[in-house]
């Protein structure tokens, strides 16, 4: 299959990534002719607007070159063509989470400055981590914006070293390892839990459960950001309300940590979901056992994926900017490149609260009951 219809990535991209590969295999060889745009609409059954766009981008990468009334022929590259023109992204899965708005943003800012990407999902796994470390080290990439995956930070080392070992710069996105000296771009993780719990205990709220994953750096400095807020305002920590699985995000595994907050609902109970997927599923569950939200519990999130946006019961979550992540980390890529001697970039960019309708003020609702009583 060339292209992939059900894949949030752009159909372009993939033929763009599909013509790139059937040369380097040698199918289409330099200074033969590629087959014309209405023989790939036909084989694709792509749009002829969404096929130029990718002989376009080609031809801007010197992959191809388009000859007026004699159809469009692949150029002679060497590898340091090559070097000078793709950048790898390792990310954990293009069709979920931050993932897809994370590399269109790389994408687009590596076309304005004639690279191509190369993407490579590796589902938060060492092993495919480090066959695509390798897979790219052959591609004779220019430098590689790495998601760590959700691991220690010992195997997220070893993939660095990887690259570091054949010059080959890395930038961290969105995930860091706080102890190493690397370029990177990320959020203030801490910064932006700290404000969603604050937002909770403003509207009343003291009783605020957190579903998080320790593995990944971001979650755990959202935990530490929750913790501090709960602490400023002078209230414990209640390790019945705090569920960490440390493990991949699944809806089987992450329903068990669901289900055990749900046990210690009393009264009105809040939740803090790490990540706008974790939100997703707790509102699912609740639904299953007739509560809603936020008139049962509250419910806020992480993220503000764009599923969120649109979707009908109002996530109240933090914004995190990922498709300037993506740009961001090839800005510093291309610096990178300038002047390997400069002291590591390490660029944190601004969250913010998107106040909906998931939040339950108690304030309000003690009041109207308080009136309510007295009327």
């Amino acid at each position: 299959m060339i292209v992939d219809r059900n894949s949030p990535i752009p159909q372009y991209y993939q033929l763009q990534n599909w013509l790139i590969e059937q040369i380097d295999l040698g199918v289409f060889k330099p200074g033969e002719r590629i087959p014309t745009e209405e023989e790939l609409v036909r084989i694709t059954g792509l749009c002829r607007a969404t096929v130029r766009q990718a002989i376009s981008n080609l031809a801007n990468l010197a992959y191809l070159k388009p000859r007026r009334r004699f159809g469009t022929f692949v150029l002679e590259r060497n590898p340091d063509d090559r070097k000078k023109s793709i950048i790898g992204i390792m990310v954990p899965d293009i069709r979920s989470g931050c993932s897809s708005e994370l590399a269109r943003g790389a994408e687009d800012e590596a076309a304005r400055n004639k690279h191509s990407i190369v993407l490579c999902n590796t589902d938060d796994l060492f092993f495919k981590a480090e066959y695509y470390a390798d897979r790219l080290i052959k591609e004779h990439v220019t430098g590689v914006i790495y998601v760590p995956i959700a691991d220690t930070e010992e195997k997220n080392r070893t993939i660095i070293e990887r690259f570091r070992q054949h010059d080959i710069p890395v930038v961290l996105a969105d995930r860091i390892l706080p102890d190493l000296e690397i370029d990177y771009v990320t959020t203030d993780n801490f910064y932006g839990a700290y404000a969603i719990t604050k937002h909770l205990l403003k509207k009343g709220h003291r009783r605020i459960a957190i579903i998080y994953n320790g593995l990944v750096s971001s979650e755990r400095f959202r935990f530490e950001g929750y913790c501090k807020a709960l602490q400023d305002n002078r209230i414990p920590l209640d390790e019945s309300l705090i569920s960490n699985p440390q493990t991949l995000f699944t809806e089987q595994v992450y329903s068990k940590s669901v289900l055990k907050i749900l046990k210690q609902r009393k009264d009105h109970l809040a939740v803090f979901a790490a990540h706008d997927q974790i939100a997703l599923l707790f509102y699912s569950i609740a639904r299953e056992k007739k509560l809603s939200i936020p008139e049962d519990l509250s419910l806020v999130g992480y993220d503000n994926l764009p599923q969120i946006r649109a979707f009908s019961f109002g996530l109240t979550t933090i914004h995190q900017p990922i498709y300037e992540i993506g740009r961001k980390s090839i800005h510093v890529i291309l610096s990178r490149l300038r002047d390997k001697r400069v002291k590591p970039k390490q660029i944190v960019l601004k969250s913010w609260l998107v106040e909906r309708h998931s939040v339950q003020d108690l304030g309000v609702l003690r009041r109207n009951r308080r009136y309510s009583q007295t009327a």
